[in-house]
């Protein structure tokens, strides 16, 4: 049998503690205040009351003032209690906000490295921030109107019996009404309909991040938003959706904005059939009531709008939880209760496969291959040949779906992931620096390091040019008040880390691919430094750069099809040597006229 879905409430109290107990005061306080907001209509009624009494000898009026300002005095009492409530609330929702999100987060950091890959940054930064930001709306906003307008409609149908049960009936006309349009958009179809403009919204918001970081090749090749087809294609969807949810409303709302906004109309209508109008004299009781509830029936309106916007809002925080929900169903990386150390700088991989989440075929199949420590190796190949997984499956990014990874002969599911993050250190293609001081960016290699430590790592890593062009020194912010640093520029200060982190085993993944002529030259003399008494390994398309190491692995299909020396492999009739004759061949390409 099916667990039985909890509410959404149910569940964000889950993340309350004794905070949940604001919460409830919220939903009180909002119900009191909504009864309390009504009772400055019964003052009004006794003051129309006491006009029409004395009409038009408006001076034998009694009392008019008392009831004005009572009714003003329980008006703005109806306001505190509810602004308490909204404070009560809002600390119960920024609290469970706060709570969902750091568990989130503590969750994400147990993920393989490769969940970002897999998921898309900009993708799960709108789970983490937008989702979890629709729990707090619920909460602190949604949930006391909601009660407000469950309260309302209470008293109110009380209070429109009471004057005059028949105009009272027929005031609730409008309520039946659009409570039976509301019924035919709050369905399952609109559950449908709200759940693909969440998937629209998130794939737009993920093509949008890969877009921006994208722009400086867009701008460079004088192309447009259309060069990439991607975005574009998220953007249509999202523009289809949108015009087929607004066509899908347009004949429920036209109904439901017709229907809570007729109570006027049935309200004059009325005062023919009950007020003798034809014989020439009405009732002045009757006027009395009908004026009363002409002032009092507009809540009608308000109350309904509150409620089809409470269902609606029902389904988006639903929603959003079934995203954060898919978070959490992401399986952790498994760490052994009886956790071993490396022996050495070993890597050696037995019998592994692995295969990407909803793929045809394995991205690695069967490799075999043991590297000693200390030695510098090499993965080549042509593009998709799965030169980055193999090299990803040795720090974890994720498991393999076959065989065994070991380093320095334990497996790697049996060290502890820290001491594995602290034997392995990556430097790619593309490393991304925060905006800090550069001093903080290379002392994340080492929480500890010492202000003297960060500069020799700094000198070792060929960055002083580039520390003596910065105004405040290694202490400058990067991206702050323009100061940007070049492809190459940021290599630097990313092996500088590397550096400081100390890890024996190195992996460099197209470590050079955005450095310009000028700073490889540097890029290379600081990973010369950086891979002294290192386990090395390279991935590298520009085949220059990897003609020295021990050994080269050439990598096909996500098999191992080549393995030697640079000299050896030239000399041999295989994927390698075809690889070099066009590396020469690109090299001395020249533009001519």
């Amino acid at each position: 049998m099916a667990e039985k879905k909890s509410k959404p409430t149910q569940r964000l109290f889950e993340y309350a503690g004794n905070y949940k107990y604001l919460t409830i005061a919220s939903w009180v306080l909002a119900t009191i205040s909504a009864f309390v907001a009504l009772v400055p209509f019964y003052f009004i009624w006794k003051l129309i009351k006491e006009v029409l009494r004395v009409a038009p000898d408006f001076d034998r009026a009694q009392h008019l003032a008392s009831y004005g300002w009572s009714a003003v005095g329980f008006a703005v009492l109806g306001m505190l209690i509810y602004m308490g409530g909204l404070v009560c609330s809002h600390l119960g929702a920024f609290h469970i906000q706060a709570q969902l999100r750091l568990r989130l987060m503590k969750h994400i950091m147990t993920l393989p490295l490769g969940f970002m890959d897999d998921e898309g940054s900009g993708k799960v930064r709108k789970i983490v921030n937008e989702s979890s930001a629709a729990t707090e709306t619920y909460l602190a906003h949604q949930l006391p109107d909601k009660c407000v307008a469950t309260a309302t409609p209470i008293v109110l149908a009380i209070l429109l019996l009471v004057f005059d049960w028949r105009l009272g009936l027929l005031s609730l006309i409008p309520v039946v009404l659009g409570f039976a349009v509301m019924s035919t958009m709050m369905g399952a179809n609109m559950k449908r309909k709200m759940e693909e403009y969440q998937n629209s919204l998130e794939e737009m918001s993920s093509e949008a991040v890969e877009y921006v970081r994208g722009i400086p090749v867009v701008k460079t090749f004088g192309q447009s938003v259309f060069s990439f087809k991607r975005f574009q294609g998220a953007i249509k969807n999202y523009e289809k959706w949108v015009i087929s949810y607004t066509k899908d409303l347009r004949i429920p709302m036209m109904g439901l904005t017709t229907a809570i906004n007729s109570v006027f109309a049935i309200l004059v209508a009325a005062t023919f059939w009950l007020g003798n109008i034809k014989s020439g004299s009405v009732d002045s009781a009757f006027m009395l009531n009908l004026m009363f509830y002409i002032i009092i029936t507009p809540i009608i309106t308000v109350t309904m709008t509150k409620m089809m916007y409470a269902g609606e809002n029902v389904m988006i925080v639903e929603d959003a939880l079934m995203r954060i929900d898919g978070i959490f169903a992401k399986k952790p990386l498994a760490v052994t209760s009886s956790p071993k150390k490396p022996q050495d700088a070993s890597v050696s991989f037995e019998n592994v496969s692995f295969r990407y989440d909803g793929a045809a075929k394995n991205a690695i199949d069967n490799v075999n291959l043991d590297i000693t420590s200390g030695e510098h190796i090499a993965f080549v190949g042509p593009s998709g040949g799965g030169k980055s997984t193999l090299a990803k499956l040795i720090a974890r990014f994720m498991d393999a779906t076959e065989g065994s990874i070991k380093v320095g002969g334990v497996d790697v599911k049996d060290i502890d992931p820290k001491v594995l993050m602290d034997t392995v250190s990556f430097v790619f293609q593309d490393s991304r620096l925060l905006k800090m001081s550069i001093f903080d960016n290379v002392r994340m290699g080492k929480k500890d390091a010492t202000r003297e430590e960060v500069l020799e790592a700094l000198k070792n890593a060929q960055c002083d040019d580039i520390i003596e062009k910065l105004p405040d020194g290694i202490d400058t912010v990067i991206g702050s008040k323009g100061t940007y640093l070049s492809g190459g520029e940021t290599q630097r200060i990313t092996i500088a880390r590397a550096m400081l982190k100390n890890s024996p085993i190195l992996i460099l993944d197209e470590a050079t691919a955005f450095a310009d002529p000028d700073n490889e030259a540097k890029v290379q003399a600081a990973f010369s430094k950086l891979s002294e008494n290192r386990t090395v390994i390279m991935i590298a398309h520009r085949l220059s750069s990897v003609t020295g190491v021990d050994r080269i692995c050439v990598l096909k299909d996500g098999q191992i099809v080549q393995s030697g020396k640079h000299g050896e492999l030239v000399n041999e009739d295989g994927v390698y040597a075809h690889m070099w004759q066009e590396f020469n061949k690109s090299v001395s390409w020249k533009v001519g006229a």
